[in-house]
């Protein structure tokens, strides 16, 4: 027993230098086509530094970490148990009677610990920085101005309304909504529409202009109106909101910009509010699934790499692994395309690839250690 903990604690230290060193080299070959992708970009923009470039580039670096991490512990679990097997140390371990479950138990905890590290401390960092590279990008390199710039964009929102029904929800409509320089959230021509927990209106607000403040929307010469009634004199009303300039905004952006633990509350926030909630749904699902997709890489790249070269076809093995880790991936973005379109649930979207990964690796796992 002693010895099988001393090789598994032997195994895995080498199997956590050997996916290191890969994850670095691999998202440094990803970071600089960024960086030469962000200079053609900028190339037709005289006025912009390439201090901005670079600093981009820079902001991108945890959030390419973090998609690279499953590939780089895949190829870096290939390259050291086909060494280990190489120099015949996992053969004699075998030959020895120590099981492969037994020496692939250090492996697979530090591939999961390295999956649950990077869900729960580097998300948080990767989506701050990734907010600020949007930020960056969509100030010197984008012309659009973004999803609230634009004064003849509409707005739809839903949000939780009390006032008269403890289950009751109001309907917001916005036909022109625009940002300004001060960062206020200026709308005009809306529409509020009150109701009760049974879809019952209650009353409507109609006003010309408005803007989203502290905790409230600020509805400027608006007029209220019940069924069957007449409308009231022009006021300013204030109706309170959840929402910030920030949430909105935020809405419009990709979920990297969240962090791991800021997802589900907004999650919430947007079902309520009316915004589509699947793209953030998917992308915290994977970030769920994150440490079991990583031990499934590691039980993949052994499954691959652990043949012995007396037996030949140890070139084709590895090959078929990166091939395998290759479709694991392709299949991974068809199901989140598929998640995102509303065709599968954002569960089975986000964790379908993983556990049908870690059917493959406990498969050839199986043949190799008792087939």
């Amino acid at each position: 027993m002693v010895v099988s903990v001393t090789l598994s604690f032997y195994v895995a230290r080498q199997f956590v230098f050997s996916v290191i060193a890969m994850i670095a080299s691999l998202s440094g070959i990803v970071c600089l086509f960024d960086f030469i992708d962000l200079l053609r970009r900028v190339a037709t923009k005289p006025n912009v530094s390439t201090n901005v470039v670079t600093e981009i580039a820079f902001l991108h670096i945890p959030h390419f970490t973090i998609e690279i991490i499953p590939f780089g512990i895949l190829l870096g679990g290939i390259v050291c148990f086909w060494r280990l097997t190489r120099s015949s140390e996992l053969i004699v371990a075998r030959a020895a009677g120590i099981s492969a479950w037994q020496f692939l138990a250090g492996p697979l905890a530090c591939a999961m610990l390295i999956g649950g590290l990077s869900t729960t401390i580097l998300s948080p960092i990767s989506s701050a920085f990734y907010r600020r590279a949007e930020v960056l990008d969509q100030e010197y390199l984008r012309t659009d101005g973004g999803p609230l710039s634009f004064s003849s964009g509409s707005l739809w929102l839903r949000q939780a309304d009390t006032a008269f029904d403890p289950h009751g929800v109001a309907l917001l409509n916005a036909r022109g909504v625009e940002l300004d320089k001060r960062g206020i959230l200026r709308v005009r021509d809306i529409s509020v529409f009150r109701l009760d927990s049974s879809n019952t209106l209650i009353v409507r607000i109609e006003a010309p202009t408005g803007y989203l403040g502290q905790h409230s929307w600020v509805f400027q010469n608006a007029q209220t109106v019940k069924p069957y009634e007449v409308l009231s004199q022009a006021k300013t009303i204030d109706f309170p909101t959840d929402l910030t300039v920030q949430r909105v905004q935020q809405s419009f952006s990709s979920p990297e910009a969240l962090s791991f633990w800021a997802l589900p509350s907004f999650i919430t926030l947007l079902n309520h509010s009316g915004f589509s909630s699947i793209r953030h749904r998917i992308h915290f699902q994977s970030l769920l699934a994150l440490p079991m997709l990583a031990g499934t890489m590691a039980l993949v790249a052994a499954g691959f790499s652990m043949r012995s070269t007396r037996r030949g076809g140890v070139a084709r093995m590895i090959g078929s692994g990166v091939a395998a880790g290759f479709l694991l991936f392709t299949v991974s973005k068809v199901a989140e395309q598929f998640g995102n379109s509303g065709a599968l649930p954002a569960v089975l979207a986000a964790w379908a690839p993983t556990v049908a990964g870690l059917c493959l690796a406990l498969s050839l796992l199986l043949h190799l250690e008792d087939g």
